[in-house]
């Protein structure tokens, strides 16, 4: 749409919506114009957040125009809307922390967004993006339950309002760095290539092709540390 116009594409459509002369989805050919990827230039010259939602952005769209304002603020002084600055993100000096902290500047991106564009787009090898199922990963292969200073380095553990140990729903700041430091200090300079395996390996369409003896040892460990959890914690909550 905002880019350059490079071929319409031959297309077959398929619509549930049945008509009078047909009995299964209807069907029709038409083309599909394919563009190039806008630059920031044109973006910032023809992009408004109503025909981003046009187009089915919803509200990302708003995201998007504050994202170009703010890149093209960066750019001023080189006048080139704000390429050099993101080019100067894939500086192999940059770490994983500062990369992070520039991308969170940018409207609807979080620290684990932040994390998944440095990793996968910027080089940024040591970026981990941690969600809770990487703190279970981590709870459950890299700490030792008998340290209650690493449990508690992780935010093990939280009560209800009846003084019941429940899932973290959330992460604090604080925990998903430690969460990182621990697997950059596990798997070093590509430790973002190692946590990307070690969480595919928990999706279910995954197990399958993972060796049976590993599957059932993920499972006994996750089992035991949860039971070692819970019942560590609520050990040490009663004697308060």
């Amino acid at each position: 749409m905002y880019g350059d116009f490079l071929l319409n594409l031959p297309a077959r459509i398929i619509s549930d919506n049945k008509d009078e002369t047909h009995q299964d989805a209807a069907i029709r050919t038409t083309t599909l114009p394919l563009y190039s990827f806008p630059t920031l230039a044109k973006l910032q010259q023809h992009a408004t957040e109503e025909q981003l939602r046009s187009i089915g952005l919803g509200y990302r769209a708003k995201y998007m125009v504050e994202t170009i304002k703010l890149l093209s603020k960066k750019g001023k002084e080189e006048g080139d809307g704000g390429t050099k600055y993101l080019h100067s993100l894939r500086s192999p000096q940059n770490n994983a922390t500062f990369v992070q902290e520039e991308l969170i500047q940018f409207s609807g991106i979080g620290r684990k967004v932040a994390d998944c564009v440095a990793l996968f787009s910027l080089d940024v090898t040591d970026a981990i993006p941690v969600d809770v199922h990487v703190r279970e990963i981590a709870l459950r292969d890299y700490v030792d339950v008998d340290d209650d200073e690493s449990m508690l380095i992780l935010g093990s553990s939280s009560l209800n309002d009846a003084g019941i140990v429940v899932e973290m729903k959330s992460l604090t700041p604080t925990i998903y760095k430690r969460v990182g430091d621990l697997f950059r200090t596990k798997f070093g300079k590509y430790a973002g290539w190692a946590h990307s395996l070690l969480f595919v390996a928990e999706l279910p369409s995954f197990r399958p092709v993972l060796p049976v003896d590993i599957v059932n040892e993920m499972i006994e460990v996750s089992v035991f540390k949860f039971a070692f959890v819970t019942v560590h914690w609520n050990n040490v909550y009663s004697f308060f």
